[in-house]
């Protein structure tokens, strides 16, 4: 197995030692805006990507160090959604990773690496669901996640610093969402987050699940109708339009 230089920063380490991973995105806010970045930015972004999988392809691990850095927020909170327990996302992580490693030779450089890496991650969260947690995947989640503690990710994964009054009453919306987000079938819950968190196209989520995209519009209505129906019969009297 590949692995990164032994004097690379802590914060980018596939491995990071006693340093949980889950420790690098705290920052990550749950049902976060987007960071406003002009047009040019994002043109910069996409050729700083370009650059990085061309020497990872060349056999560079600081290419690797790199990509996991750019997308290291994104990716763990994706997996977090599809499997609601910590140690488990950290698990699959760090096992995206090192398939990006191993397959980066085969990715095709005409598709959208962002797409091709979160299909990487989707492909092992769902044969790690389908293997511990046999349920079917459109089916909707009964229980208390995150051991019963009442603590969503939502609570632990704090948004931009604002009023103290505003922090709370956003958390409280935020725990709220999350926890709705929770009961939701994994096949919605997973468009819902690659639509509204991750901010992606409904071309790229297609993508992405290997699914047409009339498929992804159906999930995503009905993951929405399903989620203000939760929201609705917790928190009756509250608009959540």
């Amino acid at each position: 197995m590949p692995q990164l230089p032994r004097n690379k920063p802590k914060q980018v380490s596939l491995f990071p030692g006693p340093s949980r991973i889950t420790d690098m995105m705290l920052g990550a806010a749950i049902f976060g805006g987007s960071n406003g970045n002009s047009g040019t930015a994002y043109w910069e972004a996409g050729v700083g990507v370009e650059s990085e999988i061309a020497q990872l392809r060349r056999g560079d691990l600081d290419a690797l160090s790199s990509l996991l850095t750019r997308y290291q927020n994104r990716l763990y909170r994706y997996l977090l959604r599809m499997v609601r327990q910590p140690a488990e996302a950290e698990d699959l992580f760090q096992q995206t990773w090192l398939r990006v490693a191993e397959k980066i030779h085969s990715y095709d450089q005409r598709r959208n690496f962002e797409a091709w890496l979160f299909t990487l991650a989707r492909n092992l969260a769902i044969d790690h669901l389908r293997r511990v947690r046999p349920e079917s995947l459109d089916e909707p989640i009964g229980g208390e996640a995150f051991g019963g503690s009442g603590e969503t990710a939502a609570a632990r994964l704090v948004s931009h610093e604002t009023p103290a009054l505003d922090r709370v009453l956003a958390r409280e919306r935020s725990n709220r969402l999350a926890d709705a987000m929770e009961l939701l079938p994994v096949i919605q819950r997973e468009v819902l987050t690659l639509r509204f968190e991750e901010e992606m196209k409904l071309e790229e989520i297609a993508e992405i699940l290997g699914a047409p995209l009339s498929t992804v519009k159906t999930r995503l209505r009905r993951g929405l109708e399903h989620l203000r129906g939760n929201l609705e019969s917790r928190f009756p009297g509250e608009s959540w339009q």
